[in-house]
């Protein structure tokens, strides 16, 4: 396993027509939009169950969270989680001895765990009683939360039911029910060398999390997330250590001939990249390469004219690489 010795930056672009990218269950699991601003927001824990679900499901990879019941329909907490990892017989002869098995068992087990860290409560059995303490560990990978490139619409409409409300009653049910018409989201990420060799994250596992944010985004084919589509997926990778230019995404921006809140498809807008260009560009001494997968409805401008992306990257010799998704 090749071990994470750079760090990176990570902008990812996705989009949801006619859809809940991210209900808010404080406010009757309605899109989660600033007030004043009027952009969607989805926040990081819902982008990383995602990309857990993802690995979980259709890579086989073991996560330290997931919902796990027992026989009688019981929730695990936490510390009965913890306890999963241990591998050496109770009651023990000291906490460390049982912390340290924990720690090299769920590091070595769970990839969510390399990738975003986490703290465990633990409550241990010993031969002089019990003791408790915690695992933690700070993720490598850190996302803001994602928000959407433009002001979005909610629309609310009510439904009846295929039921009647209780027996014997002849009137259906109702519905009602909150989405975006649409909604183009950007999520900006960074991938801590130093915080990688806390965690043993390895190369191995980034290519996972592309993956996962990539066709997790793609394969979440619920009620609320069906047609949610991934966009550009780009990762800087840089050759000086302790170093990033930071919030890459925003020298990104939308522009479109419609008022925000009337785009209702990809093909409405377009990209102006100018400034990210620039800035990379004036940064490209630092810059090791560029990973990039787009999705071919995604269209982008320079200065007003659309423009091939990746060929402008190499146009101010900047190394790019094509992930495949």
């Amino acid at each position: 396993m090749t071990e994470v010795n750079r760090r990176s930056e990570i902008v990812f672009l996705y989009d949801i027509k006619d859809g809940n990218p991210n209900g808010d269950p404080l406010d009757e699991n309605k899109p989660r939009i600033d007030e004043e601003t009027g952009i969607n927001l989805v926040t990081d824990v819902r982008f990383k169950r995602t990309i857990r679900d993802h690995l979980y499901k259709f890579k086989g990879k073991e996560i330290f969270v997931r919902e796990i019941s027992d026989e009688n329909g019981s929730i695990q907490d936490a510390k009965m989680r913890a306890r999963d990892f241990l591998t050496i017989e109770e009651p023990l002869d000291s906490f460390e001895a049982g912390k340290n098995n924990i720690n090299e068992n769920l590091l070595n087990d769970c990839i969510d765990v390399r990738l975003f860290g986490g703290t465990l409560p633990l409550e241990l059995k010993l031969k002089k009683g019990k003791d408790t303490g915690s695992i933690t560990h700070t993720g490598p990978v850190q996302f803001k939360i994602g928000r959407s490139m433009h002001k979005v619409f909610m629309k609310h409409f009510r439904g009846t039911g295929a039921f009647a409300s209780k027996e014997g009653n002849s009137q259906k049910t109702f519905r009602e029910e909150d989405f975006l018409p649409y909604s183009l989201i950007s999520f900006y990420g960074i991938i801590n060398e130093n915080a990688a060799k806390d965690t043993k994250l390895s190369e191995e596992d980034v290519g996972l999390l592309l993956d996962g944010m990539w066709n997790g985004t793609k394969n979440l084919i619920s009620r609320s997330k069906v047609g949610q589509v991934p966009r550009m997926l780009l990762k800087v990778n840089y050759t000086e250590g302790n170093y990033h230019i930071g919030d890459l995404n925003n020298l990104l921006n939308l522009k479109s001939d419609l008022i925000d809140e009337e785009i209702r498809d990809i093909s409405q807008v377009r990209i102006d990249a100018q400034r990210l260009v620039e800035i990379l560009a004036k940064n490209k001494d630092k810059i090791e390469n560029i990973q990039l997968c787009l999705d071919e409805s995604l269209v982008f401008a320079y200065g007003g004219e659309k423009i091939d992306f990746e060929k402008c990257l190499n146009e101010v010799e900047i190394k790019t690489e094509k992930l495949s998704m």
